[in-house]
């Protein structure tokens, strides 16, 4: 964005640690003046339609405002959902998308836009197939809060989902010859005679060009971290801190209005119960998933840590000082590899025994040890008798080093966004589609209703990202 500060560009390219970063992108120089598609934004959902249309034989370019690819996707840790795959299958996980759609629109307060949920899960096992093919493997599983069975689908080496995808869809797109261009923002959207043609571009915030094609994909994601939107919808939110990239300001969202596009669940932003404050920075549910817990300053469990992402949040925000500290052990680091970045950062703080924990976190021993060894006996019983919790109990913790996290919620997502069809299309209130122009990925709104669950946000932009590739080729074939 012209307008975003250059602290935050600084910023975010010294955070991404990804191949992203060190990628040889297409010369701007090289633009070309005419392609089949372009795709606006190279997150996860921008680099999936790029590959799903030259699979179908066009010729698209991708152009991302921010000086890396990645976007959002580069923030997401836990995992991808997915039903009645084969990687359930071979873990001996029953499961069905009946399933899987029914604790998402729980989850959702029953507010998902019914169709594009039916037709996420319905086609999420055929996208960790199309994931696979491509030489990205995610063959381990985990569970999120609100679901009841193991369907987060992880790496094959445990590491956090968002840059493994990132990397492998960037390897990916650069193999297939994509131009992907950078410094590249899109400002607005063409349209001749009722049907887009293309965009406006401002290169290196200096050259601006207009860029034909015959089909235009927005998958720029949300406005977590625009202050001036989230103060508009949700002022309650104006002081959290954001876990989101520097670009996930929501310019798609604005340039489709421009052309009667709307918006649907606009105040609908969800909060992460587990961020770490400064820097803000996400600490995955995949470190609960794997059987950690939360603990206040008085050193005692307060709720289910499972939850969805709303009510734990709002225990959370009812403790003391309005913070909590994720507690576990070497177990549960062994078991989800993202853990190594929040050690490398300076996140954790690590002790030999339970005691000695909790006299570097300032919580009372006596009352943490008492938490510790009451937990591990629920594990033993695998009954939680406090708070219910169901999930995340195969493992006891009880191998030392012991470490905490202290947290708080943070913004995290935004369920709000344009209205889109099944097929990806943008529809105008009249719920007539705009000819030409498609969306995906975190910039459309409905899909989550008024909660996403942990996991779904990487299900969604890989399967309508993959969707709008195909729906733009057989639209402009």
């Amino acid at each position: 964005m012209l307008g975003l500060a250059q602290s935050a560009l600084a910023a975010e390219k010294s955070s991404v640690t990804t191949t992203a970063s060190k990628a040889e992108y297409t010369p701007a120089k090289d633009l070309k003046q005419k392609y089949d598609v372009i795709i606006v934004g190279a997150g996860g959902a921008g680099m999936s339609a790029a590959l799903a249309a030259k699979q179908k034989g066009l010729k698209p370019v991708i152009l991302e405002k921010m000086p890396t690819a990645g976007g959002n996707t580069l923030k997401a840790s836990s995992g991808m959902n997915a039903s009645e795959t084969k990687v359930e299958k071979a873990n001996g996980v029953k499961d069905s998308n009946q399933q899987f759609y029914e604790e998402t629109l729980k989850g959702g307060h029953y507010k998902n836009d019914k169709a594009l949920l039916h037709y996420m899960v319905n086609h999420s096992a055929s996208a960790i197939d199309w994931l696979d093919s491509m030489g990205m493997k995610l063959d381990k599983l985990t569970i999120s809060g609100g679901m009841s069975v193991k369907r987060t689908h992880r790496p094959h080496d445990g590491s956090a989902v968002g840059q493994y995808l990132a990397t492998g869809l960037l390897r990916n797109v650069q193999e297939k010859k994509i131009p992907l261009i950078v410094n590249a923002d899109v400002t607005k959207i063409t349209e001749k005679g009722n049907k887009v043609s293309g965009v406006k571009v401002v290169l290196n915030q200096d050259k601006t060009k207009t860029v034909k094609a015959k089909a235009v994909i927005v998958t720029t994601g949300g406005f977590g971290a625009s202050k001036a939107m989230i103060k508009k919808y949700r002022p309650d939110l104006a002081k959290y801190v954001t876990t989101n990239a520097a670009g996930s300001t929501g310019d798609g969202i604005k340039m489709i209005r421009k052309l009667g596009g709307y918006t649907v669940d606009m105040k609908q932003i969800q909060i992460h119960p587990t961020v770490y404050q400064k820097p803000a920075y996400l600490i995955g549910e995949a470190t609960r998933g794997e059987g950690g817990i939360l603990v206040n300053k008085a050193g005692d469990r307060f709720t289910n840590e499972l939850d969805t992402r709303d009510k734990v949040s709002a225990a959370i925000n009812s403790q003391s000082g309005k913070m909590a500290y994720v507690v576990f052990d070497a177990g549960v680091k062994a078991r989800s590899a993202a853990i190594d970045q929040y050690e490398k950062k300076g996140f954790t703080k690590k002790a030999t025994t339970i005691a000695a924990l909790a006299e570097k976190i300032n919580v009372p021993a006596a009352e943490l040890q008492k938490t510790l060894t009451t937990w591990n006996q629920d594990v033993t019983a695998k009954k939680d008798g406090q708070f219910g919790r169901t999930t995340g109990m195969e493992h006891q913790l009880n191998q030392g080093p012991y470490y905490a996290i202290p947290i708080a919620p943070g913004i995290h997502y935004t369920m709000g966004g344009v209205k889109v069809n099944t097929k990806t299309q943008v529809l105008k209130k009249s719920g007539k589609a705009i000819s030409g122009l498609y969306a995906a990925g975190e910039v459309i709104g409905g899909l989550h209703g008024y909660n996403r669950i942990g996991g779904n946000s990487v299900a969604d932009i890989i399967i309508f990202g993959r969707q709008a590739g195909n729906q733009a080729a057989a639209y402009v074939k």
